[in-house]
């Protein structure tokens, strides 16, 4: 999406993140390739993990915060029988059994018990930041911090494959749709802890955010190919494709003009959504004529829509 006389290009690219990338090598890549600077990535992917990295260009990154919010799929494989400090292969063994004794049924039933709201410890080899370091900086220092336990949501969570290993060790692959700030190695340890047994998290792929799924990515490869042929565009979403968790409303053309203004708005009637016991409720705003103007906060209370995030410049 590339305006005219030089307007700044906006809209989200889906990168398919390859292993061995940082999230921040993967924008860098990208500002290379575009001849941007202002490039940002929606939730980051450890090195090793592969999948979907929706990247904001320009003026879309003020959209990052509701984009991390969509919920997340994941394609994940973990082995049962012993554990390491980083909770995937990338660590050092601190646990392990000579045997285990489980059964698919004992495996499907475990995972039954983790959809919904669960709580989770935050591992010490992840980028959440405790006095002002992230907590692997902290556990390369060899400190272990008490961290507290969080909430997650597990919308679903299902049985892909088993099978026992060359080794005796049985491997799990389930997939999951989970809400922002999952552990994906931190469920692997719980569930294997649910079976009695130390386990590991042997393979991630984020299969999808929001409604972004593989069908949607380009590969670096691929981008820098369409980037040759001037073709870029094709790969560019508009900028609240992602968005669709989000509830809609559409404003009268008097309503928008004032909307973009940043004025805040007396609506002829409370807007709808499925949240209608919050004082509070975020909407993706719409003209009349389809035009997305920016995310909107509906004050129940006050009966009054307030600008959060304007996107569409005033005509």
């Amino acid at each position: 999406m590339t305006g005219t006389g030089g307007a700044e290009r906006v809209g989200v690219l889906p990168i398919w993140k390859p292993a061995g990338l940082t999230s921040h090598d993967v924008v860098a890549k990208a500002r290379r390739l575009l001849h941007m600077k202002r490039i940002g990535h929606t939730g980051t992917l450890d090195p090793q993990v592969t999948g979907v990295l929706p990247l904001c260009l320009g003026r879309t990154t003020r959209l990052v915060e509701y984009i991390q919010e969509a919920p997340k799929e994941y394609a994940a494989t973990m082995i049962i029988g012993y554990a390491t400090d980083t909770e995937d292969l990338e660590g050092t063994v601190v646990e392990r059994v000579d045997e285990v004794k489980l059964t698919k049924d004992q495996a499907l039933s475990a995972l039954a018990g983790f959809e919904g709201v669960i709580r989770q410890i935050p591992p010490m080899y992840s980028a959440l930041k405790v006095d002002g370091k992230r907590l692997y900086e902290w556990a390369r220092q060899g400190v272990e911090l008490e961290r507290q336990a969080r909430e997650a949501i597990l919308y679903s969570l299902t049985l892909t494959d088993w099978r026992i290993r060359d080794d005796g060790y049985p491997e799990l692959s389930f997939r999951v749709t989970c809400s922002k700030g999952t552990y994906i190695r931190t469920l692997c340890k719980d569930i294997g802890a649910a079976l009695g047994y130390p386990s590991v998290m042997s393979r991630l792929v984020r299969t999808s955010t929001g409604h972004i799924g593989e069908e949607r990515c380009v590969t670096l490869e691929q981008l820098e190919a369409l980037v040759r042929d001037g073709r870029e565009e094709e790969a560019i979403l508009p900028p609240d494709y992602p968005l669709r968790h989000i509830p809609q409303l559409t404003l009268s053309a008097d309503l928008a003009e004032r909307a973009l203004h940043g004025q805040k708005l007396r609506l002829p009637s409370a807007p709808e959504s499925g949240d209608a016991e919050k004082d509070e409720i975020l909407f993706r705003a719409y003209s009349s004529d389809g035009r997305f103007l920016g995310m909107f906060l509906w004050d129940k209370n006050g009966r009054l829509l307030k600008p959060k995030k304007i996107m569409a410049a005033s005509d």
